[in-house]
């Protein structure tokens, strides 16, 4: 059974969710809900709401609903394993994607072997951000096969799938608590001296440190009274407390200025000797000490390799580079 108290979060999930789709990642990641259990929070409050507050969060649990209605496609096998990962060795066999009538990858094969940082990079709507939704099992490859240390994630429970992974996605979710809430939200009866590790990791110590109230700072709804690179930072932190075999960092840089990149990409590198980390990224700069970069163009691997191979290679990566470095300028 789900406290009630947890519908404000559970709407606040809802209500920072731009699509259907981002709504479903959320629920998935932060919630394991039934639609009974839902009902049994919503009805709950709404017996304390009277009418327009009653109205609106009536319109916010059909929505919630429908998304888990659509949930349903994803179940764990009935024999399905516990995931045990000890090298974090990821593999893509041939993975086809399609959403509607829409083929979004069209055959990727690739492997990041474990403790690697792979960056994944390519045009708008190459199939980037799908590659760490399939990994995450929001959805199954049309065809194909995923592995992670030679287990099919088909045959692993979801749970035990996730509680591997740490994903620093490029929209952050945040509840209306304190920051030393929302920074040890994935793992509860974390110490003060945990928080302040990650926080250091994540370059966000010091701006917590001048706030009067500290990690007792209240954040606001969906983290209204931080800047976007703040609430960036403060999900890094949530990640690295969580210290998974496995990062996924979607765009996870995007609202930090350079100084603060560098700062935590510094951070980065120390975790990179042993964790597998998987980069999807815009910025080329930001992933130009990747062991390898995998390049996606029209759903299918156009070229990998180091950034000085790929330079070199004179390809798809090549004329990206040039474009952003002459934006740069």
């Amino acid at each position: 059974i789900i406290a009630s108290d947890n519908i404000d979060k559970v709407i606040a999930l809802i209500r920072s969710s731009s699509n259907a789709d981002e709504a479903r990642a959320k629920l998935i990641e932060n919630f394991k809900l039934s639609e009974i259990q839902a009902k049994a929070i919503v009805e709950m409050r709404l017996r304390q709401l009277t009418g327009l507050e009653q109205d609106k969060l009536r319109t916010e649990y059909d929505e919630l609903m429908k998304t888990i209605e659509d949930l349903k496609d994803i179940l764990d096998k009935k024999d399905a394993k516990i995931l045990k990962v000890e090298g974090g060795r990821i593999e893509f066999k041939n993975v086809k994607f399609s959403f509607g009538k829409r083929l979004i990858l069209k055959g990727v094969n690739f492997i990041v072997e474990p403790g690697q940082k792979v960056a994944i990079v390519g045009p708008t709507g190459a199939g980037k951000s799908t590659i760490s939704k399939l990994i995450f099992r929001f959805y199954d490859p049309s065809l194909g096969d995923i592995l992670i240390d030679n287990q099919s994630l088909r045959d692993v429970t979801q749970s035990s799938l996730r509680s591997n992974i740490g994903v620093v996605p490029q929209d952050t979710v945040m509840f209306n608590d304190t920051i030393g809430y929302n920074i040890s939200y994935g793992k509860p009866g974390t110490s003060i001296n945990e928080i302040n590790k990650v926080a250091k990791l994540s370059s966000i110590d010091k701006f917590i440190q001048n706030l009067d109230m500290g990690y007792d700072t209240m954040v606001g709804e969906r983290g209204l009274k931080l800047s976007g690179g703040e609430k960036q930072r403060i999900a890094i932190a949530r990640a690295l407390l969580k210290n998974p075999k496995i990062f996924i960092f979607d765009e996870a840089t995007s609202a930090l200025d350079t100084k603060t990149e560098k700062l935590i990409e510094k951070s980065l590198k120390k975790l990179a000797n042993k964790n597998t980390t998987l980069v999807i990224a815009h910025r080329l700069s930001t992933i130009i000490d990747s062991d390898k970069i995998i390049v996606l163009s029209d759903g299918m691997v156009a070229e990998e390799g180091t950034h000085s191979y790929l330079l070199k290679s004179k390809g798809l990566y090549a004329e990206m580079w040039m474009r952003q470095q002459e934006g740069i300028n």
